[in-house]
């Protein structure tokens, strides 16, 4: 069992969830057994994914943005690249939200099972609508008001105000990046310390992944039963691999319009890179395997890809804030909230900006929804829904996210005029064009 890999814990943590809560259903006092010894461990996973939230966005971005330091000496390449990958995440996200409004995968949930989910978090909902109440109420320009906290300690004790704690960390990494390097050494090698504690914590806490899914699922199936709960999480999956799909799409005519290489060409090139993606779910474990395809079979010069691709790795998450947009309105429509224009941009700009923060490693994109769906307003409770089918949709997302970075490589190296011949040709000629 020691042996066994991660995600298949996982799997039948969820096989198993499934069918206790089927089995205690049939029982008059199975669902009390359910909510009060099953339950709390599922709460305690998800309290756990919560309280490690803030200090990863203050530990990730803060190395992050304090990295970008050879801006200084490549500031026409750092500016390209940061605004590239900023620009494509937007990008993502706004397809997400797109099939997910067109597609809306929580319309096949009937009334009567959302009523029960209202009910069984009711608590939960009612606080939330009663936020997303003040804030209609409150002036055009309050959203920009709010960006900027007036007390950092305050802001990281809620979790709904992460953009507060984004704001401070980019700024701080900013104040660390105009210091001398001398004076700045000791406090960046403090946040990577941190940073690298906050990731080993979260590996952690994903080591309790396949019990904390086991409670989260057999609690939702004893709480509501019903089938259209799966058909809709069936119809969010594949919300998700649609627009991961069309994520993929997207980078082949960046890659085609920029340099002119064909599909094939490129796809053959990074496809041992995506398939690592697929089976770690990690672009930090990628990374290697990323840079050596690049640079190879690519055509991008060492200078280029240096410096792109591990920058990327860090704040380039297009795949996972894609999936973020998707599974923060699906759990709203779940539970029958409607989100307007306003919020939906919020969630935009919050999915962009956390991507920066977003570690590198599996699990993490989970925690960082808590980031997403907190500052929407949408109730936290509702990560038991799309647990069931979270990794591997993972593994799929890490694909978009390596191939993201790839191919923003490839435009910044064509723009510099570092984009040559691969290095090493092992597929036929015609492949380019």
């Amino acid at each position: 069992m020691k042996k066994m890999a991660l995600h298949w814990k996982i799997l039948i943590g969820m096989v198993l969830g499934v069918l206790f809560g089927l089995l205690m259903v049939n029982f008059p006092w199975g669902k009390e057994v359910v909510q009060d010894w099953i339950k709390p461990f599922g709460t305690i996973f998800i309290n756990a994914l919560k309280l490690i939230a803030v200090p990863l966005i203050l530990g990730s971005l803060i190395t992050g943005v304090s990295d970008l330091k050879d801006i200084s000496k490549l500031s026409k390449m750092g500016g390209k690249t940061v605004i590239t990958y900023l620009l494509t995440t937007i990008i993502a996200v706004s397809i997400g939200l797109f099939l997910v409004n067109v597609i809306v995968p929580g319309k096949s949930i009937t009334e009567e099972t959302r009523t029960e989910l209202v009910s069984n978090y009711s608590q939960s909902t009612q606080k939330y609508k009663d936020e997303a109440q003040n804030q209609k109420q409150q002036g055009p320009l309050q959203a920009l008001v709010d960006l900027v906290p007036d007390n950092i300690i305050g802001a990281s004790g809620q979790n709904k105000n992460m953009l507060q704690v984004i704001f401070f960390a980019i700024f701080f990494g900013v104040g660390l990046i105009l210091l001398p390097e001398e004076r700045a050494k000791p406090v960046k090698d403090f946040f990577s310390s941190f940073n690298e504690v906050i990731l080993k914590m979260i590996d952690l806490i994903m080591l309790a992944a396949p019990y904390g899914v086991f409670a989260l699922l057999a609690a939702l199936i004893a709480e509501s039963p019903s089938a259209d709960l799966f058909i809709a999480l069936l119809w969010y999956a594949l919300t998700v691999v649609l627009g991961l799909t069309l994520m993929i799409g997207f980078y082949i005519g960046l890659v085609y319009a920029f340099t002119g290489k064909k599909p094939t060409w490129f796809l053959q090139g990074i496809s041992p890179a995506q398939l690592l993606a697929f089976s770690t779910s990690s672009s930090a474990a990628t990374l290697p395997v990323t840079m050596e395809r690049v640079n190879e079979h690519l055509g991008v010069e060492e200078e280029v890809s240096s410096f792109v691709l591990p920058i990327g790795a860090t704040i380039n998450m297009d795949g996972t804030s894609l999936y973020q947009a998707v599974a923060a309105v699906f759990i709203a429509q779940a539970f029958g909230m409607e989100l307007s224009l306003g919020v939906q941009l919020g969630i935009v700009a919050t999915a962009t900006l956390a991507s920066i923060g977003s570690a590198a490693v599996p699990g993490a994109g989970m925690v960082m929804l808590v980031i997403v769906l907190a500052q929407a307003g949408i109730p936290e409770a509702g990560l038991a829904l799309i647990f069931a089918v979270d990794r591997p949709l993972d593994m799929c997302r890490t694909v978009v996210n390596v191939t993201g970075d790839a191919t923003v490589s490839m435009i910044v190296a064509k723009t510099e005029g570092k984009l040559g011949e691969p290095h090493v040709k092992d597929w036929d000629d015609t492949y380019v064009s």
